[in-house]
């Protein structure tokens, strides 16, 4: 979108929408670190619970994903956020918004 502001045009982009399996994927490499045996990561893969991953490490992926992404999740949504498919919906639920 164009816009004309005093008497300059400025480009906006629009908001870039990443799709569910790109977002599914870039949080799988942040957790792989932290995967248990051979069990694989997936949607359903309960992040605190299913993973040997501490609150801290995981506060550090959000920031990552917020960067990668260019969202800010809200520290009462992460709260509610437990698995890998909650994650990746937020973030695009989010990143849709821009």
């Amino acid at each position: 979108m164009t816009v004309e502001n005093g008497g300059i045009l400025d480009t906006l982009a629009a908001p870039q929408i990443f799709s569910r399996a790109e977002v599914i994927r870039e949080i799988c490499v942040h957790l792989e670190p932290y995967r248990v045996g051979e069990r694989p990561i997936t949607g359903g893969t309960v992040i605190a619970k299913d993973l040997t991953i501490d609150s801290l490490a995981i506060m550090d992926m959000v920031m990552e994903l917020e960067d990668r992404f260019d969202v800010s999740i809200p520290m009462g949504v992460i709260a509610e956020i437990h698995t890998v498919d909650q994650l990746a919906d937020t973030i695009r639920e989010l990143g849709a918004r821009g």
